[in-house]
């Protein structure tokens, strides 16, 4: 968990806004959840690892005796506790007011979250999550919504090119069943297969054999793995597959296809900015349908990703919803631009002789604060070029020096190492 000084505060919150401000342009409404959520809903058996890593707290009421008997079970000492993404209180939230909520709801998140990780480069143990979700579609327009709403705040951060991998989890269990991989053995599997990049094909055959994985099944993955695959096949249903055994069911075939489609016009590319993934796994259980990751050509890791849950709505609802959602990798892409990509408005130090009277010097703010600047007064030290220095660290841009009886009105800022 982190402090922010205000310069790395204010680089934060305009990369926010512009998130936040793309997003409400594609007709999503933002919304605010509890931190904190009841044990039971975190702990469901939805959230993947991510549940072990979940901060609890200690119910209320409990004397040393009431801890003792319950040591040995966790939702016995527990009742509530912090949020560890913002999809598990997005449906309970959804499950709560569906009523208010129009058929087709199209929500904007962005909170932080907490998890108990090892404190590491890239990984936090509190840090923010931008997230957009559509419940109430089962169709590719939800998606392509999301992948196109998403593609353009990175095109308004200034990342353009950015692409998408996609898959479906239903993709991953029809080419398991094509292999042999029987049911029971598939979740294992896939955890190996997700490594792929990683360790490679031969690693990865290597892996799956270590494991005890069928050998029938392992050898029918091993030569699907290492058939010639043409490198121009693009993201139409010949090109999808071209990549995958035979077994898929064309209904699948034909929902990546429409989102392809759908996203391509959108955007006015000539080619979706869309790679088909046929390995792309992503971990979390509660996924059902279409999975995707945000990639960007000047990094190797994803900056976001998503999918398709419609069966977690129903474990609060009693009925299934159809909702898919896109989480962008807010941390990461705040580490990742430029130091001017994320500048905001013209921001001026205001520096005054001491003898300046008050109301020459409000009068003078207020001047430059009508004229659209964000202004600091500092009054005249010794080293002006170190709180200068200090200022432009802070994200300002310019000063003006301010003398008792000058004129306001021709008050003009000039450009901070000026």
């Amino acid at each position: 968990m982190r402090d922010f000084l205000p310069a790395d505060k204010a680089r934060r919150e305009r990369v926010l806004s512009v998130i936040r401000e793309r997003y409400r342009a594609h007709g999503f409404d933002e919304i605010e959840t509890p931190v904190m959520e009841e044990y039971g809903r975190l702990h469901a058996g939805i959230g993947g690892d991510n549940e072990k890593l979940a901060y609890n707290v200690l119910a209320r009421g409990l004397d040393a005796d009431g801890i003792r008997a319950a040591a040995e079970d966790p939702s016995a000492l527990t009742d509530l506790g912090l949020r560890y993404d913002l999809t598990v209180p997005l449906a309970r939230f959804y499950a709560s007011h569906r009523a208010e909520l129009p058929t087709v709801f199209r929500a904007i998140q962005i909170a932080p979250v907490w998890r108990a990780e090892r404190p590491q480069k890239g990984r936090y143990r509190q840090f923010v999550q931008c997230d957009i979700d559509i419940i109430g579609d089962s169709s590719a327009r939800a998606e392509a919504e999301l992948m196109t709403a998403s593609l353009d705040a990175l095109d308004a951060l200034g990342l353009t090119g950015g692409s998408i991998r996609i898959n479906d989890r239903r993709v991953l269990d029809a080419m398991l069943a094509a292999f042999g991989f029987a049911e029971s053995e598939r979740p294992g599997v896939l955890i190996t297969i997700d490594k792929l990049d990683k360790l490679g094909p031969d690693g990865v055959i290597a892996e799956l054999r270590d494991r005890g994985a069928s050998t029938e099944a392992a050898d029918a993955f091993a030569a699907f793995l290492r058939r010639p695959v043409t490198d121009t096949a693009g993201f139409d249903a010949d090109g999808i597959r071209a990549r995958l055994p035979e077994g898929v069911a064309d209904e699948v075939v034909d929902h990546l296809v429409g989102i392809g489609q759908a996203v391509r016009t959108a955007r006015g590319d000539a080619a979706a900015p869309l790679v088909f993934d046929p390995f792309l796994v992503r971990g979390m259980g509660y996924y059902t349908g279409t999975i995707f990751e945000l990639a960007h050509p000047s990094v190797s890791y994803s900056l976001g990703g998503g999918g398709r849950y419609d069966g977690m709505i129903g474990r609060f609802l009693g009925s299934d919803v159809p909702a898919v959602g896109f989480s962008l990798g807010f941390e990461r892409l705040v580490d990742l631009l430029a130091e001017d990509a994320a500048q905001g408005a013209h921001a001026v130090v205001l520096v005054h002789d001491r003898d300046v009277p008050l109301p020459e010097l409000l009068a003078a703010k207020a001047r430059l604060v009508a004229d659209g600047a964000r202004v600091r007064l500092e009054q005249r030290p010794k080293n002006v070029k170190a709180m200068l220095e200090r200022a432009a660290a802070d994200g300002y841009t310019g000063f003006v020096s301010l003398r008792a009886g000058e004129n306001v009105s021709t008050l003009e800022p000039r450009p901070l190492g000026s």
